[in-house]
């Protein structure tokens, strides 16, 4: 008997190197072992038996495709951080996907609040994985930050920004700061703070192995978002023994827990340098944070990402009377 075929509508294919990209492709190769999975950035027609469609308003067309063949195949989206903290309150098009979906997914532990109500018994919450590698020593010499995320504006980078400019005559704390300019306006202010505050490096865009290689080297990552679904950076961060100062959003509280030392109110640029001063001064601050990640770090296990993604495509597959695996 053939395996059942599934398709992952993605926005983002590999050359955007981001989030949707990353989650897409780890999914994808979950799946291979069971059914035959092929990835796309659109979808008109094919015989698929299931669809994986990550984000509500980018992929709307595709999700619209897909239900208006009237076959009834299931669909299940992936809602990133702009579907869940802005689109789906105010696009048409994104409500739409949500009313066609058999199941949502989101990926953080707070996430389905941002949901109606009447859509809550549909969404399931699948925290994202990625393997462990062991942390590294660091140098008591200067704390090293890092910041890794593309210039946009849900990225917040203009706190990061403040931040370092609050720091500057600090020679003891260094900030590389990794992403491409998606906005041209915040790559300039990128470049310009680099030889305004001497101690911050704007790296650009590098492959994510490099970046993963930074992350682990670093004494702390820095995610200053105003919106986010579940960031894998922070996952990555985690799983590689670096403690993370977070905005305060739902989307990071979600993977790091409310209880989390290193938040920081969303934009709060002065917080943000206030606890990298501490971070720096105070040395059991690190070691406390530390602690806190470590025992987060086993929810974001390989393996349980695997049986809960399996797990729901066989349900949905079993639920339309269609063969599994």
């Amino acid at each position: 008997m053939s395996r059942a075929s599934i398709v992952i509508v993605t926005p983002a294919l590999a050359g955007a190197n981001n989030g949707n990209w990353q989650t897409a492709n780890r999914w994808a190769r979950m799946l291979a072992g069971a059914y035959r999975v092929r990835l796309a950035s659109s979808w008109r027609r094919g015989g698929e038996d299931l669809m994986i469609a990550l984000h509500a308003r980018r992929s709307a067309a595709a999700v619209a495709a897909w239900s208006a063949t009237g076959r009834g195949r299931p669909l299940l989206l992936v809602l990133t951080g702009t579907d869940l903290y802005r689109d789906i309150a105010r696009d048409a098009k994104a409500q739409e996907s949500l009313r066609l979906a058999h199941r949502l997914v989101v990926l953080n532990d707070l996430g389905s609040q941002a949901l109606p109500a009447a859509l809550r018994p549909r969404c399931r919450t699948v925290l994202q994985s990625c393997g462990a590698r062991q942390a590294l020593a660091k140098s008591p010499r200067r704390l090293r930050a890092i910041a890794v995320g593309h210039l946009r504006e849900e990225k917040s980078p203009e706190t990061l920004f403040e931040a370092a400019r609050i720091l500057r005559d600090r020679d003891d704390i260094l900030l590389d700061h990794v992403g491409a300019a998606l906005d041209p306006d915040l790559g300039r202010a990128a470049r310009a703070l680099s030889r305004e505050a001497p101690r911050y490096r704007w790296l650009g865009a590098l492959p994510h192995g490099e970046a993963r290689r930074r992350i682990q080297a670093a004494h702390i990552l820095l995610h200053p978002s105003r919106m986010e679904g579940g960031a894998h950076v922070i996952i990555e961060a985690i799983r590689s023994g670096t403690p993370v100062l977070a905005s305060d959003i739902e989307g990071n509280a979600g993977l790091l827990g409310g209880d989390y030392a290193g938040l920081f109110p969303v934009g709060d640029a002065a917080a943000l340098a206030s606890r990298l001063l501490r971070a720096r001064d105070d040395p059991a601050m690190l070691p406390f944070l530390q602690e806190q990640c470590a025992a987060r770090a086993p929810r974001f296990e390989p393996e349980r990402e695997r049986e809960e993604v399996n797990a729901l495509v066989r349900e949905l597959l079993g639920e339309a009377g269609l063969r599994g695996e």
